[in-house]
């Protein structure tokens, strides 16, 4: 079990699964540095994440202090249907509504003299996933890590811009796709992985959430991370949902992008 410089118990011995500071490196500094607006296209705060704001509410499934719409620790949507133990994954995310009983018929009920009109087959808008093949494409961007380093300061230059990152697809798939870091003392999977290599050591361990739209696209939501994220050069707020469209960027972390292409 590695320890980081701030004193956390970590599985992974390259950053921490607490508070993401690279193991073996330098503290973090007596108080955070403050980043640009967001007009200015950079993140709002230097990384590594400080500890988030606890809540009363904690999380049903794994305990976790309640931070935003979704767990930090394990990805639960706080929004959603609520989490039962026993429920299969497809009553997870089902509607919750009450299911019909058709009463039994009764001996001296009349018999109709012509059947019920047969419904309409469900339209294509009426399924709760995307019909349209989506994909994202992870990367590393210059010009954005570039950004950071110039509101971190001397903090933001241990991180190195990476000599070599191949290009990651996933295709988006399912009501959700969480993205973040692999924590193995948190169990914690994100469907899109950034745990690398190369590491990005701003990447919170559940930093953003793409969510399927009732019309075939995708969104994106911050729940609370550190650093912020942003679409296309612009800081979202934290649990705006922002629609996405066929080549937009989401820029995280220290320098990684995630390109969304449709089709």
């Amino acid at each position: 079990m590695a320890v980081c410089p701030n004193g956390h118990d970590s599985a992974s011995d390259d950053f921490c699964d607490t508070c993401g500071m690279r193991i073996g490196g330098s503290p973090p500094p007596g108080s955070p540095v403050t980043g640009s607006s967001p007009a200015s296209g950079a993140p709002s705060s230097a990384w590594p994440d400080p500890a988030a704001p606890v809540s009363a509410e904690p999380c049903p499934r794994c305990g976790t202090a309640r931070s935003g719409q979704f767990c930090e620790a394990c990805g639960y949507n706080f929004a959603g249907p609520r989490f039962t133990p026993s429920a299969s994954p497809a009553q997870q995310y089902s509607s919750g509504a009450p299911a019909t009983t058709i009463p039994p018929t009764s001996a001296a009920s009349p018999v109709p003299s012509s059947p019920p009109p047969r419904e309409a087959p469900p339209s294509a808008s009426s399924f709760p996933y995307p019909q349209a093949t989506w994909t994202a494409v992870v990367g590393a961007d210059r010009t954005y890590y570039e950004q950071v380093q110039a509101v971190t300061g001397p903090e933001g230059a241990a991180v190195a811009f990476p000599s070599y990152c191949a290009e990651r697809r996933f295709q988006l798939v399912g009501n959700q796709m969480r993205i973040g870091r692999r924590s193995v003392s948190r169990g914690l999977s994100p469907e899109i992985d950034l745990t690398g290599p190369p590491a990005d050591p701003g990447i919170s361990r559940l930093h953003a959430v793409l969510i399927a739209m009732p019309d075939g696209g995708w969104a994106v939501l911050d729940p609370g991370s550190a650093n912020g994220t942003l679409v296309n050069g612009s800081e979202i707020g934290v649990g705006d949902q922002v629609a996405l469209h066929d080549g937009d960027r989401i820029n995280l972390g220290a320098w990684t992008s995630i390109t969304v292409h449709c089709g």
